[in-house]
């Protein structure tokens, strides 16, 4: 899901490790351990058996922890087989369609999609590409929401990114970079330009697809009503409102100040749309991730002051040399066309270079428009969404909402994909009322533009702490690096991963998805991968304690297969400054040894690079796992898996054994940590393995459980040929990686035309018409 992992985080604040090292070198680590539980009532679970708090032996003694037990949900599938078929492979019983895929028209004037690249449309009336995070919204006769089913329902859909949309070209993407280099999202562009109407299919495939279903024979919501009023696009080019806590929202306005609107009351666009979130009174949120890569420094340009170029820096942006004048221009190459009419300065705008007098007469401060929460109502095509800049600028992931309690505090749980860096959270001041339910955007006002923004600082003896970021803490307002230091509120905010580097904040491997149980409140969050540059033994910590090799040599070191942490919010309360943490599961293979196979998992769930995160909102308790993997794909391609998962706290300590190879030295180490209760294959258990080259993201569901939405990206993804004559990528069938969903994998017949494949979002239903996993 992310395609800009690299390390822009270079503060001084302690990984887990040296937190970790600190913690046991105090004799009363015991008592902290005991206390850091104490407003849950949980003295006796293993856990705190295991770390000396009583006299009781763990469950397991070689591992310091135990079998979870019976839960009152079962999984009622067979485990689905690893595969390397090009197809989607569900448990007999089971069926799957394609709602919709990459480039199918959304209303009843735009042509079929061809499939071949010959589109002349600018993709405004098209689905987008690269499907992510997704939600469903029930629809009354009266066009309304609904928090009960109903009769009507509307599917919102995000889309990530169009780094590689070769396949959306005849001939692949322009070549642009230099040295011959193909082109690429980190290619630099000298004089060389991109005709208009591919960066306009572009920039309009990010965003969101909203569109009503209409339902099949069976009664599903299947498939795109073409003639819904509600239908629309959502892209790079919409214009969109800033929003933000009144106190600080004219500063806010100044960072966001362009010459598109020199008083920064609005924006264009969202852009790299990853996961998402859904809020209580019945609107989206959509996510920007890794927005760094689109606006670039021309060649020639202007680079911003100091205290921007750090900025920029500490978010990745430009990746191009920046001096007073930039050499070369790096990213998309969205800013070159000149073939087509700079309506609105639509190309001029990806430009970032600070060539006017100020930032109202150029577009220096472009960048600072992304990396937001985007609300949107997905049932008023009228309606303007919001930037919701209280909520903090990184690179979400997506955006999980604490469960909903009357005359309660709201919840946010954020985060920031990349390695490094942060998990978040967002308290809204106001009280949660239900009588919201249904308000809109005048709701999200309400609860999203006022509040508090917090960052995660994790301790060694199983505590944390919310650290809010607030220009009044003093490492925050005595800040400066680089020629930055924090002016005031709005630069909080906007320059967020700043002032968690200011305040301490502990630096995590690549926090993906977070997801509430909406049981009983507890938070997990995945932690994707890392490699070997990254996680050696001597770099470990409680949080990321695995540094090893993959086991057959082939797919990566470092902690290549990935985790998932889980945190309880002390008081269980979303408003609490403090949480309690442990691992919930480790990815592994299955043959990997007792010290990366931690979990135990066995052929039928074990699993690599964890991403996706969902909780079933019609089983509360049933968790949906899903990978974006590059270190288990020589096996298997990516999957999704369920999950019944227990409470932090119902496991133990271990110590973890790590070994790590890298240019024939080996270096080993231990590691402690906390980790759940094992969960065997009752518990966890592979339901779907996707088709060749694909990421398995995003999920929903009907309120009953009877149909699963699940969006399959980017299939194919290392797919084409280069002609050396011109560079150009070459449709060729006989390379393509994949041909999904046009081959029919997995599906009763093949779906749309040509051979290209195509990111697209499915259903799954049980052929018996019950409940899907159950």
């Amino acid at each position: 899901m992310s395609l800009q992992d690299s390390d822009n985080n270079n503060s001084n604040n302690e990984h887990f490790n040296e937190v970790l090292k600190k913690s046991l070198a105090s004799p009363s680590r015991r008592m902290i351990l005991r206390g850091g539980f104490g407003l849950a009532a949980i003295g006796s679970l293993p856990m705190l058996a295991a770390c000396g708090g009583s006299s009781a032996a763990p469950a397991i003694a070689a591992t310091g922890i135990q079998i979870l037990g019976t839960s009152s949900i079962s999984l009622g599938f067979g485990a689905t087989a690893k595969s390397l078929a090009d197809q989607v492979t569900v448990p007999s019983g089971y069926s799957v369609q394609v709602v919709h895929a990459t480039g199918d028209a959304i209303n009843t004037a735009t042509p079929a999609y061809s499939n071949t690249g010959a589109e002349t449309d600018d993709w405004t009336f098209r689905v987008g590409d690269h499907h992510d995070g997704m939600a469903l919204f029930y629809v009354t006769a009266a066009g309304m929401y609904s928090a009960t089913a109903t009769d009507r329902a509307v599917l919102a859909v995000n889309h990530e990114s169009s780094a590689d949309s070769h396949f959306l070209h005849p001939r692949g993407q322009t070549s642009g970079g230099v040295n011959g280099k193909k082109f690429n999202q980190f290619g630099n562009w000298d004089a060389k330009t991109r005709p208009g109407l591919e960066v306009l299919k572009e920039i309009n495939l990010h965003g969101v697809s909203i569109v009503e279903l209409s339902k099949d024979s069976n009664g599903h919501f299947s498939q795109i009503n073409p003639a819904s009023t509600l239908n629309r696009r959502i892209s790079a080019q919409t214009v969109v409102n800033v929003t933000g806590p009144s106190a600080h929202l004219a500063g806010i306005k100044q960072l966001f100040t362009t010459k598109f609107d020199t008083t920064g009351a609005t924006a264009r666009g969202t852009l790299n749309n990853c996961a998402n979130g859904t809020t209580p009174w019945g609107t989206y949120l959509t996510c920007e991730e890794n927005f760094a890569a689109y606006t670039n420094i021309r060649t020639g340009g202007t680079a911003p002051d100091a205290k921007a170029v750090e900025t920029r820096r500490r978010y990745g942006v430009a990746r191009a040399p920046i001096s007073a004048t930039a050499t070369a221009a790096s990213g998309q190459g969205w800013f070159t066309p000149t073939d087509t009419a700079d309506t609105n300065e639509r190309f001029r705008r990806w430009d970032s270079s600070a060539d006017g007098a100020n930032a109202m007469n150029d577009y220096r401060n472009e960048p600072n428009t992304f990396g937001y929460v985007v609300e949107i109502d997905p049932l008023v095509s009228s309606s303007t969404p919001a930037k919701r800049a209280a909520l903090g600028r990184f690179a979400h992931e997506n955006a999980a909402h604490s469960n909903a309690v009357a005359g309660q505090a709201l919840a946010f749980y954020m985060g920031c994909d990349s390695r490094n860096e942060y998990f978040y959270k967002f308290v809204s001041q106001q009280n949660w009322s239900a009588a919201d339910v249904g308000g809109g955007m005048a709701a999200g006002d309400k609860y999203l533009s006022e509040g508090t923004l917090y960052v995660a600082k994790f301790n060694a003896d199983g505590s944390g702490q919310w650290i809010e970021l607030n220009i009044s803490n003093t490492s925050i307002a005595a800040y400066n690096t680089n020629g930055f230091s924090f002016s005031n509120q709005a630069e909080v905010l906007v320059f967020a991963r700043l002032a968690a580097d200011a305040v301490g904040a502990t630096k995590m491997d690549r926090p993906e998805w977070a997801s509430v149980n909406p049981s009983n409140g507890e938070i997990y969050l995945t932690l994707t991968n890392n490699s070997a540059s990254n996680r050696t033994p001597s770099t470990t910590d409680g949080a990321n304690p695995r540094s090893y090799n993959d086991p057959d040599g082939n797919m990566g070191s470092g902690n290549p297969n990935g985790h998932i942490i889980r945190l309880k919010e002390v008081g269980n309360l979303a408003s609490a400054t403090s949480f309690n943490w442990d691992i919930f599961v480790f990815g592994a293979e299955q043959d990997s040894g007792d010290s990366v196979n931690i979990s135990k998992l066995t052929a039928n769930n074990d699993f690599s690079s964890p991403d996706g995160l969902w909780f079933s909102q019609s089983t509360p308790g049933l968790l949906w796992i899903q990978t974006d993997d590059g270190a288990y794909t020589d096996v298997t391609n990516c999957m999704l898996l369920a999950a019944v998962p227990g409470v932090v706290g119902d496991g133990g300590k271990i110590t973890v054994k790590n070994s790590l190879t890298v240019n024939a030295v080996t270096t080993t180490g231990t590691q402690e940590t906390f980790i759940g209760a094992l969960l065997p294959d009752a518990r966890l258990r592979r339901f779907l393995v996707g088709p060749k080259g694909s990421e398995i993201t995003g999920l929903t569901e009907t309120l009953d459980g009877k149909a699963l939405y699940v969006n399959i990206q980017h299939p194919g993804e290392k797919t084409g040929a280069v002609n050396a004559a011109n560079n150009d990528w070459i449709a060729d069938p006989t390379k393509l990686q994949s041909q999904w969903p046009t081959n029919g994998g997995g599906l009763i017949s093949a779906y749309g035309p040509g051979t290209r494949p195509r990111s697209a979002t499915i259903v799954i239903t049980r052929n018996d018409g019950g409940k899907v996993g159950l």
